[in-house]
């Protein structure tokens, strides 16, 4: 007994333990829940509004998440250089780094507004019911104004989470979360006097809180207190080497976020394609599995800044320690989690019925057993958020993109697709393929993690 205890208290106490990741990793958790509650409540506003508004927002803002992705997941990239350059001492370079990323967001929000024009003939062709196209493109097109604020926020947050300060992102989330749910509120049902405009009414929301909180990472870079290391405001040239570098390993992260996005959207789109219980049950049970996935989300990037940070300083053994402590953490929230998840599961469906709903019954039927999936899968996804974390945060980034790439195509979408158009598959049968391909991922970065090729890779010279 004794033995064990002084294992967990070396564990706690040293340099990549558990304590450091809690540390920088709990602003991060708690700001990937604010983002759970603000898409919870979202949803749950939609969901009362009108039964299909409720499904037309989770497809069309998983489709703009989907194009938009590619442009988070390059210009998020600069928490990760930053925590090299922060751990290798060179500071100077941090502000010119969080610039770069804000270039990529321009790019990105320029992009995805010039698609909505395209958004009505999209969601025809998928074949959804006339309201829920109506819908859809409505929120997309509302949506895609303020998606360059988006990626804006995600590269300016890299200041902060790169260096390990990670409570102003924490507060910035806050601010975000009762500037949207305010104006849901508002917006969506048409109370203090505003119009009454459903699911437009809700992008419009989304679209100020990115503003707002990219308004809040600007003024925090403006006060003395981190003015002077960011020089953020003096580097704002492109820099060609650092230009390079973010797109050398932050572009394969992009596209390692877009082929999952992918993947994903495309398994939902799909399900679209059977009964509407089916594709309901399956919205449900996504934006539920957001309570066990997001808080995760915050934990898996605590690991990738403090293992970026140890790379910096080329403490490789350091970096491995930090994976371990994430899995300690991990597995005893994720427990906790499934296990309700399987004991109470109508506490969390039942929120999702609407006065209007006249067919909830078989949509919670389905989605008991869903929740069921989710538990399962759920405790190999954290395997995936931990590792993959792990080797984003060395910079081992190719590896991590051409996975998912092959997995979201040769093992949900293809077999998905074959299941349902070829074999008329009930939606279990789907999950069964959803399931797989999560297990497969998990079991994939932890033999990449095992490998030890990630420790020899180089992002600061």
């Amino acid at each position: 007994m004794e033995n064990i205890l002084n294992f967990f208290k070396i564990r706690w106490l040293e340099k990549g333990g558990i304590k450091e990741l809690l540390l920088v990793s709990i602003p991060l958790i708690l700001s990937a829940s604010t983002t759970t509650v603000q898409h919870f409540i979202d949803r749950l506003f939609l969901s009362w509004y009108a039964p299909e508004a409720l499904a037309s927002s989770m497809t069309a803002g998983l489709f703009q998440f989907t194009l938009l992705s590619l442009f988070i997941g390059t210009a998020g990239y600069t928490s990760t250089l930053v925590a090299q350059y922060y751990g290798a001492s060179k500071n100077e370079v941090i502000g010119s780094i969080v610039w770069q990323g804000v270039y990529i967001s321009l790019l990105g929000g320029l992009f995805i507004i010039a698609t909505a024009p395209f958004s009505p003939y999209l969601f025809k062709l998928l074949g959804h019911p006339e309201m829920v196209a109506k819908f859809e493109t409505e929120y997309y097109t509302y949506l895609s104004f303020g998606s360059f604020f988006g990626v804006c926020a995600a590269a300016l947050s890299g200041y902060f989470s790169g260096q390990g300060k990670t409570m102003p992102i924490f507060l910035g989330n806050v601010l975000s979360t009762f500037v949207n749910l305010f104006l849901d509120y508002v917006l969506i049902f048409g109370n203090f006097g505003f119009p009454k405009l459903g699911v437009k009414g809700a992008a419009i929301a989304t679209d100020i809180a990115f503003f707002s909180i990219c308004l809040y990472y600007l003024f925090l870079m403006a006060i003395p207190k981190y003015k002077e290391r960011a020089l953020f405001y003096k580097n704002f040239l492109p820099q060609k080497n650092l230009m390079k570098k973010l797109v050398e390993f932050g572009f394969p992260n992009g596209i390692q976020f877009f082929m999952e996005m992918i993947g994903y959207s495309t398994f939902l789109l799909l399900i679209g394609s059977l009964e509407t219980s089916s594709f309901s049950a399956t919205t449900i049970a996504f934006n539920i599995n957001n309570i066990a996935f997001m808080p995760m989300l915050g934990l898996g990037m605590g690991i990738s800044v403090l293992v970026g940070q140890a790379m910096g300083e080329r403490k490789a053994e350091r970096a491995e320690k930090v994976a371990y402590s994430g899995s300690y953490i991990a597995y005893t929230y994720i427990i906790v989690v499934c296990s309700l998840y399987l004991l109470f599961p109508t506490f969390f469906i039942n929120l999702f019925e609407s006065e209007n709903s006249r067919s909830f019954d078989e949509i919670r039927k389905y989605c008991i057993i869903l929740l069921r999936f989710v538990a399962f899968y759920t405790l190999f996804d954290t395997l995936n958020i931990i590792f993959s974390g792990t080797l984003r945060g060395a910079g081992d980034t190719k590896f991590l993109f051409k996975v998912i790439s092959f997995m979201s195509v040769f093992v949900l979408i293809i077999p998905t697709y074959i299941a349902v158009h070829f074999f008329s598959a009930h939606i279990y049968s789907a999950w069964v393929i959803l399931s797989a391909q999560v297990c497969l991922l998990g079991a994939i970065f932890l033999l990449r993690f095992k490998s030890g090729k990630w420790k020899n890779i180089k992002i600061v010279d």
